[in-house]
């Protein structure tokens, strides 16, 4: 079996983001493939057997087609191209339907979060599941805020059960706004690398963009927006069909959670798993499960999610 090297072709922003700064990225490959990476100009240098090269090349031309689109390359993108390497699964596009970010155009980093927005494109309702740092949340805020600023829908509405650690929003200082406000940070941090902080502030202001606890839905209707419903693992049952049936003439809704993380004095009065399983299958609906290899936050973040979905599934425990 040859062990020649092979050469691939490259542009100058696919070779610098597949190195990486201080040759980072190129010690990823290299450790994760057992090869050699050198950049001797124009393209890299693979050397090793050839299963070990074959897979390398694949890490590589993932990583080079997302620096080609402009996309910011970071050791979180290195890792989901190494994966995905291994275990022959293929990533998304860009997603033309994604805007533009302050670090480049949105896309999907693995197969599942590919799988989430063609979903959140095709379906009315999308249920998206699964452990932290695997992109539920800011893929659907990008989609939704996609979406407004192509005038596909009028508001952009963002909701969340107010149950944290025990607190009320009653005991917190200031207006509605400044109380849900620090619940809401993952949001607001997307939506202001989406669409920038003075845009968010203007949309905000409109009232294009909107936050609400859920109990504050209650009774209405809502028509022509794009609806995200956050951390609805702790929304109780009753909470839950509240808002599933708030969705009015030219709306869609995006339900993310995790539900191994329940903060709600009876765990069993969640309503997210108990939707799922009466919804799963209905037309429009759609369920997307992300696992800890989607994580895409620092690798120590996937060891952890793995560790405790083995000791729930040593206790027998389903999620």
């Amino acid at each position: 079996m040859s062990r020649a090297p092979e050469f691939i072709a490259l542009s100058d922003a696919a070779v610098r983001a597949v190195s990486g700064a201080g040759s980072r990225h190129a010690a990823l490959i290299e450790d994760a493939f057992g090869v050699l990476m050198e950049t001797p100009g124009g393209g890299v240098s693979l050397s090793g057997d050839a299963k070990s090269r074959g897979q390398a090349k694949k890490a590589v031309q993932a990583i080079a087609r997302r620096a080609d689109q402009g996309l910011e390359i970071n050791e979180a993108d290195i890792r989901v191209a190494i994966g995905e390497a291994r275990t022959g699964a293929g990533g998304g596009g860009a997603g033309g339907t994604l805007p533009v970010g302050r670090r480049g155009q949105v896309a999907p980093k693995t197969r599942t979060q590919a799988k989430y927005l063609e979903a959140l494109s095709d379906c009315e309702l999308v249920f998206g599941l699964g452990p932290a740092g695997t992109g539920k949340t800011f893929l659907a805020v990008a989609h939704g805020a996609g979406m407004l600023l192509r005038g596909a829908v009028d508001r952009l509405i963002v909701s969340r059960p107010a149950v944290e650690a025990g607190e009320r929003l009653g005991f917190l200082p200031g207006d509605m706004n400044e109380k849900v406000d620090p619940y809401m940070a993952p949001v607001w941090e997307a939506l202001t690398d989406i669409l920038g902080a003075e845009q968010l502030r203007r949309r905000r202001e409109k009232g294009e963009i909107e936050v609400a606890p859920i109990a504050f839905l209650r009774g209405r209707t809502l028509s022509h927006a794009f609806v995200i419903v956050d951390e609805a693992q702790n929304a109780s049952r009753a909470q839950m069909k509240m808002v599933l049936t708030r969705l009015g003439e030219g709306s869609r809704m995006a339900v993310t959670g995790d539900p191994t993380q329940i903060d709600l004095p009876n765990p069993g009065d969640s309503g997210l798993a108990h939707a799922v399983g009466l919804l799963e299958g209905v037309k429009g609906i759609g369920v997307v499960r992300f696992a800890s290899e989607d994580v895409v936050r620092h690798p120590l973040v996937e060891r952890i999610v793995r560790a405790y979905d083995a000791d729930a599934a040593k206790r027998g425990r389903t999620v």
